[in-house]
């Protein structure tokens, strides 16, 4: 390999770390299981993969913009110093670009899925956006979070019947469901950076409560996101193989909060990424078992 293949080759690995592409099991899973469950297991591959580039838009645009707002702070944490903004490898005015690129790319794939889809993108994306600047002025800002994933499902929801229905409430529970999910991972995630963010004048549970109380809320969450997702395969009648599903997940969630501590963060990594993307992809795995045998 030459060294301007291996360069080329660095490059292209920076941009896929400065959006965490990985992270897309996160909403994406969840988003499919609303379109499978809306078309009744049976989507238009048009549909499908206009929502799947939908998705990888949106986040694209949400994790370049974080990055972009959130360079100066990255580059006095030392837990983040080492990101591709701080350390030079991707300058911030191209991960800006990047955000607004995908926001477009966003945008106008939803546009061509549905008029009504266009037109709840923008403020989507507003949302999205939003959320990198929620820890400067709210302890709340992992509900903000949360909010901004738990929309994937109406979305694709939306998308599939092309306008607003009574059966939108099933979305909304999963929805729900998934934003209690996301805001629950995320304080635990958020206890790396609780003396860094209280010395930088930060809003998170933890800097606000301590590590002990914001696992506790983050419990409830877990909680709650589980209790949702349930009634979600109620509403839809997805039967007992849906039901058996959550159990496992709740085995998942359950085993985050033994591997993370007020007293041991060692382990938030383990618990942030392999287990939540586990989730994820099992929900989405039952939800197709469901609907098959259904």
């Amino acid at each position: 390999m030459t060294a301007d293949h291996a360069s080329r080759g660095t490059g292209l690995a920076d941009w896929f770390a400065l959006i965490r592409f990985s992270h897309t099991v996160f909403a994406l899973p969840f988003a499919l299981i609303a379109l499978f469950v809306a078309t009744d297991g049976r989507p238009p591959a048009s549909v499908l993969v206009l929502c799947v580039l939908a998705m990888v838009a949106a986040r694209t645009a949400a994790m370049a913009y974080n990055r972009f707002a959130d360079r100066e702070l990255d580059a006095l944490n030392p837990r983040t110093r080492g990101r591709e903004i701080p350390r030079g490898a991707i300058a911030a005015r191209h991960a800006l670009v990047l955000a607004l690129g995908a926001g477009a790319v966003f945008v106008a794939i939803a546009a061509v899925i549905a008029p009504i889809c266009g037109v709840f993108a923008l403020p989507v994306l507003a949302l999205l956006f939003g959320y990198s600047h929620a820890k400067r002025f709210t302890s709340l800002c992992h509900l903000w979070l949360g909010l901004a994933l738990g929309l994937a499902p109406a979305a694709a929801w939306l998308a599939a019947r092309g306008a607003l229905d009574a059966t939108i409430t099933a979305p909304l529970v999963l929805g729900l469901g998934v934003a209690s999910w996301v805001a629950g991972f995320d304080v635990l995630y958020a206890c790396q950076d609780l003396d860094f963010d209280r010395g930088a004048g930060l809003f998170s549970l933890p800097a606000r409560c301590g590590p002990r109380r914001a696992l506790q809320f983050a419990r409830g969450l877990h909680a709650g996101a589980a209790v949702l997702f349930a009634a979600f395969g109620f509403v839809c009648a997805l039967g007992w193989i849906w039901y058996a599903g959550v159990a496992v997940a709740v085995v998942l969630l359950g085993l985050q909060h033994r591997l993370v501590r007020a007293d041991d963060l060692s382990r938030v990594d383990l618990a942030f990424f392999t287990l939540n993307g586990a989730i994820g992809v099992w929900m989405l795995a039952v939800c197709l078992a469901a609907l098959w045998l259904r």
